[in-house]
């Protein structure tokens, strides 16, 4: 159980685990920059002492210690890169899960998953093992070679300090000019892959309809746009990365020009001049890399805050009672719910109660909140007042693996998975034959499935793509029934059926209720109503009418018009006259 007030994201305790990483990495990284140093040393020995003194003895000495210093290097540059790339390889095995978790779950309240958050997530793990992240683990040590040059003349310690403050001032600069611009751009793209995403999902309406142009003519503004702040964003970026590798270059020019006339002054030896050069390079790259790198690093940063602010926001998971025997008594508390956004509401104070064993029909115009209903009842949204619960519990509290066992939905819109239609049929996940064949039998679809070329093992493709419209809407009953289920909802699922299929559907329906399951049906077909034992009238989102279904579909039988009576000729020369005739 988490403590008071924790949030998932401190539960999880990443932060903590992937700071200690990064301090070592930053360990590391000194290592590393401290033995950069090894050939600017080895050059100053070769031409202050070697050339000097003619010692071959003293030059192969030098030399080996260089040699084993480089190697050094070489492991410890490897060892960093290693380390960076586990350390993305860590967040993805301790996020992946719960990410994408919390974004389902978080569904229930907003309606729309966080399919964004996914791709940042995505982001923050590729950057932490690409070689953008490398300058900033070696920024930090600049210092060190700024006051090593400082050491060698304090008039070439100005230099270089000089020339670090100017780049820095360009990548404070470069961010000030390009943040904005990059976060308008990754919005415009996100924008873009949405509209591209629905033109593919939607291609047969489009060339059914001639709407290509229209659909282009759309997606041509987006990416002009997109385009715009792109370039906006590339054009500051590339100016000033151009201008701070001039800088750089004309730097190293300027310090080998100084350090040539203090060795003419005798103020500092020819290897100190070469070497201050090569140092003052290594000082330099990181702040200039960064600079080259600073876009991909600022998505990633937003990425992860992103990230973090999702998980932040989410209160930390509690522990969840087994509740693994429910009978399937649904019981509505006065549930209302509304649009993220919106302020009228799609369901007001809407209750009721059905018991196991009672097939229910949920029956009014459209737009009257049947779907959102259904979508209630099995938890796959929240109420914004009230409560929907199972046996007493609060359907959106039960544990994953009680709701796999104790509820049962048929959506509208049917949703296969890629995978066999065993596969599909056993929710994706251990699949029990003889349970899938029960179910299937039970959906009245067994018979067409072995038709099917692989019969059970048929693969359907994405989203079942391979099956008509029917036999997705088949394959998804036996889904939703498979394993007994105590608690069916079954939202239109005839609005695919032939008269074979209804048939069968009907059928399921007696089976589920035959074996004492409550089933919430939603249907505008009449044939559907012959195993139905309560009928309740949604209009508006009001629940206007609920009972046994005789009651309330006489209720809702217009009332015959009574016959006008027939006056004899008398009574109607008295009507016309207004008298009454006796």
């Amino acid at each position: 159980m988490n403590k008071p007030g924790q949030t998932y994201w401190g539960q999880l305790n990443v932060e903590r685990a992937i700071f200690g990483a990064l301090g070592a990495v930053l360990a590391f990284s000194l290592l590393v920059n401290l033995l950069v140093l090894a050939p600017s040393l080895y050059m100053m020995q070769v031409y202050d002492r070697v050339l000097v003194s003619g010692q071959v003895e003293t030059l192969v000495f030098v030399s080996l210690i260089a040699l084993v210093a480089l190697v050094v290097l070489g492991m410890l540059e490897g060892m960093r890169s290693f380390m960076m790339t586990r350390v993305g390889r860590y967040l993805d095995l301790k996020l992946r899960d719960a990410v994408l978790s919390q974004v389902i779950e978080q569904s229930r309240v907003e309606g729309d998953a966080k399919r964004r958050v996914l791709e940042d997530f995505g982001v923050i793990r590729n950057y932490l093992g690409s070689p953008a992240i490398l300058p900033f683990m070696d920024a930090p040590w600049v210092p060190l070679f700024l006051i090593i040059i400082a050491l060698m003349h304090p008039w070439l310690g100005l230099l270089a300090t000089a020339a670090a403050v100017v780049l820095f001032g360009l990548a404070l600069a470069n961010d000030l000019l390009t943040r904005k611009a990059l976060r308008e751009a990754n919005a415009r793209q996100s924008i873009v892959q949405e509209q591209a995403l629905g033109a593919m999902q939607n291609a047969e309406v489009i060339q059914a309809m001639g709407m290509q142009d229209a659909i282009i003519g759309r997606y041509r503004r987006q990416v002009a746009d997109m385009g715009a702040a792109v370039q906006q964003s590339s054009d500051a970026g590339s100016t000033i990365t151009a201008i701070s590798k001039a800088i750089r270059l004309l730097v190293q020019s300027m310090i080998l020009g100084l350090g040539a006339y203090l060795v003419i002054r005798a103020e500092l030896t020819p290897g100190g001049m070469i070497a201050s050069s090569i140092v003052l390079g290594r000082a330099l790259a990181p702040i200039e890399q960064t600079i080259g790198s600073w876009k991909q690093s600022l998505l990633a940063l937003d990425a992860y805050r992103n990230v973090r602010g999702f998980l932040s926001a989410v209160p930390g998971d509690r522990a969840r009672i087994a509740n693994p025997n429910l009978n399937g008594r649904l019981t509505v508390e006065g549930v209302s719910y509304a649009i993220l956004g919106h302020a009228r509401l799609t369901l007001n104070r809407v209750a009721f109660q059905i018991d196991p064993g009672t097939v229910m029909a949920l029956v009014g115009p459209s737009a009257s909140g049947k779907s959102t209903m259904c979508r209630l009842i099995v938890g796959a949204i929240s109420p914004a007042a009230g409560v929907v619960r199972l046996d007493g519990a609060d359907v959106t509290s039960l544990r994953p693996e009680d709701a796999a066992t104790t509820i049962g939905y048929l959506p509208q819109a049917v949703e296969l998975f890629s995978g066999t239609v065993k596969e599909n049929i056993a929710r994706l996940g251990r699949v029990d034959d003889a349970a899938v064949m029960a179910a299937a039998k039970a959906a009245g679809c067994h018979d067409m499935i072995l038709r099917l070329e692989n019969g059970y093992e048929t693969e359907l493709g994405p989203r079942g793509i391979f099956l008509s419209g029917g036999q997705r809407q088949r394959i998804g009953l036996a889904r939703a029934i498979y394993g007994e289920p105590k608690l069916v909802v079954l939202d239109e699922p005839n609005s695919n059926l032939d008269q074979e299929g209804e048939a069968a559907l009907i059928e399921a329906i007696f089976h589920l209720k035959r074996r004492g399951a409550a089933v919430v049906l939603v249907s505008h077909r009449a044939s559907l109503l012959r195993p139905v034992d309560k009928v309740g009238v949604l209009r508006d989102g009001i629940l206007e009418k609920f009972g046994n279904r005789d009651e309330v579909l006489r209720e809702m039988s217009p009332q015959p018009t009574p016959p006008r009576p027939t006056l004899v000729p008398n009574e109607q020369q008295s009507a016309r006259s207004g008298g009454v005739s006796i």
